[in-house]
């Protein structure tokens, strides 16, 4: 018997660890040198190895074998030279020496070519962002028809509501494992990808960085609400920096409870911790930001005035300084517009809910136009909410201003 040691990147050591035939699905999205597909092949060339599969291959749009998962399978098996030694890797064509069969085929205009194979164990669907609905009826009525028969879906993320994301991030299935892996998660991290990736944290917009990089939708920059005024980058406050402010925002059923600490220096505003989660009891609430954000209890805090009665829990429960927050018709806009009156929102990497919330809070878009409307997405503002709130005295404040010059 052989036994050989197989490096993962331990976020997918949980995907690929139980053997085949425990899930009916397994799924890994997210972006750029995350080493998911690299990974994925390597480990359906091990499975091949074992046994005698057939192996389909397949993705949306496929011209030429060029154009298939065939060269990262190529790339994989070269990494180990048990693999290289069983598997002939000819130009267009891949094949184990106990019969394992490799098939590439794409789905567009090639369905009904996919829907007459027989026997696949095995279903590797890449770039599956791009796979539409009628493409996926037509290939999982095809491929489940073997024992232990598998699909592993790769994908970076681009639309929310897209096919793949419905199927295995909205609604996943209870036979599926699916995770996210991103640069950051991938110890086998090129250093020239490194390079590329800081040049571009730099170069591009946040949103599309995000996109690209850490397996974010690709959101409408117009309809961002903070779009254009914030990036991430490390820092430390300064004694002479005006703060620290601290807001937060109370979670109600699948909301979560969100905390902020910010600073403000000129006419930039400093987002330097968060804590927060889902299904956090009141009196839990004073640990869980004291886990998050250092001394948090010795600083007033702004919370949601529409709760007084979870004010004064919390109070009671390790928050003793929290007060609720200022708010009037008009506070959400108002709040708004002082957020984006600074130059920049500079928020701390460590803050990685903020972060997502400032790439996704965004306006409505017509389904129709395109257009931008001025209505407010009910979604992805937990923790904005209290970074308003923190800084609401201040929005209060210069409101009232604004009024006062319009009298």
């Amino acid at each position: 018997m052989t036994n050989a040691t197989i490096q993962l990147p331990p976020k997918l050591v949980p995907v690929f660890a139980p053997p085949r035939g425990s899930f009916q699905y397994r799924n890994l999205h997210g972006g750029r040198g995350s080493g998911k597909s690299f990974n994925a092949a390597k480990m359906a060339a091990i499975w091949g190895y074992a046994d005698p599969l057939r192996i389909l291959c397949t993705r949306e749009y496929q011209a030429s074998i060029s154009e298939s998962f065939h060269a990262e399978l190529k790339a994989a098996i070269a990494s180990e030279p048990w693999l290289e030694a069983h598997y002939d890797v000819g130009v267009d064509y891949l094949k184990g020496a106990n019969g394992t069969q490799f098939i590439f085929r794409g789905l567009r205009r090639n369905v009904q070519s996919v829907k007459s194979l027989a026997k696949i164990d095995l279903t590797i669907v890449e770039e599956a962002e791009d796979v539409p609905e009628t493409s996926w009826l037509a290939l999982e009525a095809t491929v489940f028809r073997q024992p232990k028969s598998e699909m592993w879906t790769l994908w970076n993320p681009r639309q929310q509501g897209s096919p793949v994301d419905k199927r295995f991030r909205l609604s996943p299935p209870a036979n599926a494992i699916t995770a996210e892996v991103n640069h950051g998660d991938n110890p086998f991290f090129p250093p020239g990808l490194e390079t590329l990736r800081r040049r571009e944290q730099e170069r591009l917009d946040p949103a599309t960085y995000d996109h690209v990089w850490e397996g974010g939708y690709l959101v409408n920059s117009d309809a961002q609400v903070l779009s254009g005024k914030w990036r991430m980058a490390e820092f430390e406050p300064k004694d002479s920096w005006d703060g620290p402010y601290q807001g937060g925002d109370f979670g109600y059923s699948q909301d979560p409870m969100a905390a902020v600490r910010c600073y403000i220096h000129g006419d930039t505003l400093y987002v330097s911790h968060e804590a927060g989660g889902r299904n956090v009891e009141l009196d839990d609430i004073g640990a869980k930001v004291g886990e998050g954000i250092p001394g948090y209890a010795s600083h007033v805090s702004r919370w949601d005035s529409a709760s007084p009665g979870s004010i004064s829990i919390i109070t009671r429960h390790g928050v003793p300084k929290a007060v609720g927050a200022p708010k009037w018709q008009g506070s959400v806009d108002d709040g708004i517009r002082y957020l984006r009156s600074f130059k920049e929102i500079v928020i701390h990497p460590r803050c990685k809910q903020t972060i997502n919330e400032a790439r996704l809070y965004s306006y409505k878009v017509d389904r129709l136009t395109g257009d931008v409307l001025s209505v407010l997405v009910d979604a992805n503002n937990h923790y904005i909410d209290a970074l308003r709130y923190a800084v609401s005295p201040m929005i209060k404040r210069r409101q009232h201003s604004t009024a006062s010059l319009v009298g």
